[in-house]
């Protein structure tokens, strides 16, 4: 037997993107994604990307403070200090062009055609309470993404590949999915993904993640639910019709 041995496995992860150089802004921001108890998140794995300079070791105190750990940084603005501390620096990615929903409406009036509402001022949700519900109509193609800071996040078309959705919450996409399918990206465990036919690249609940070829293949093709279990592993679930994949009938 050889001395050492060289085995891939999956890890589960939360990316962080930092669009401030604040410690107090950005402390306010995880106590408002994360709450105030610093316990609950101990030990979890970040990849930390940032879109302006930072005080490498400042940001990770802060993020150690509140039990976060970080394992890598994106390349790009943190590259020089995340090599100088000995974190791994993770190839940044092809560049998504963001594009802007069709409409914004709260889960008490989704219908199988959702009504437009008055939208409140921005706060952050309480996870599991009504909150924020972004909906889109058009197909999701290739190099797109489709992002839900707010909440939940609907798509009433297909996903292509090469398209990213990502949801503060649940997912729903009542179409092909072919694209990466990320829900709870903030780290809430209790975040689902709905497919009305999953053909994924990727799909990953609260920084967890299954890569295409490791999905059920029994699974693919259908219409499926995905969720972590209280291990925190993915667990796929066959839908039986699309009345389970209403925002209302969250089991």
């Amino acid at each position: 037997m050889s001395d050492i041995r060289f085995n891939g496995k999956m890890v589960s992860f939360t990316r962080l993107i930092l669009n401030t150089d604040e410690p107090p802004r950005i402390l306010q921001s995880l106590q408002a994604a994360l709450g105030t108890d610093t316990g609950a998140h101990q030990g979890t794995l970040i990849v930390l990307d940032s879109s302006v300079p930072q005080d490498l070791a400042a940001v990770l105190a802060l993020l150690q403070s509140y039990g976060l750990k970080v394992m890598a940084v994106v390349k790009g603005m943190l590259s020089e200090q995340g090599q100088a501390l000995g974190l791994a620096i993770l190839p940044a990615d092809q560049p998504m062009q963001r594009i802007q929903p069709t409409e914004q409406v709260v889960p008490e009036v989704v219908a199988p055609v959702p009504q437009p509402v008055q939208v409140p001022p921005y706060q952050v949700p309480t996870y599991g309470q009504p909150g924020f519900l972004l909906v889109h109509n058009d197909t999701l193609r290739t190099g797109q993404q489709l992002l839900s800071e707010r909440g939940d996040l609907l798509l009433f078309a297909d996903m292509n590949s090469g398209s990213e959705l990502i949801s503060m919450g649940h997912a729903y996409i009542y179409g092909s999915a072919r694209g990466r399918i990320i829900a709870g990206a903030a780290g809430h465990k209790e975040a689902r993904i709905f497919c009305q036919r999953l053909e994924a690249e990727l799909v990953s609940v609260a920084g967890t993640y299954c890569v295409a070829d490791d999905i059920p293949t029994h699974m693919l093709g259908q219409s499926v639910q995905i969720s972590l279990n209280e291990n925190g592993t993915l667990i796929f679930r066959q839908l039986n019709n699309a009345h389970e994949m209403s925002p209302q009938n969250i089991a």
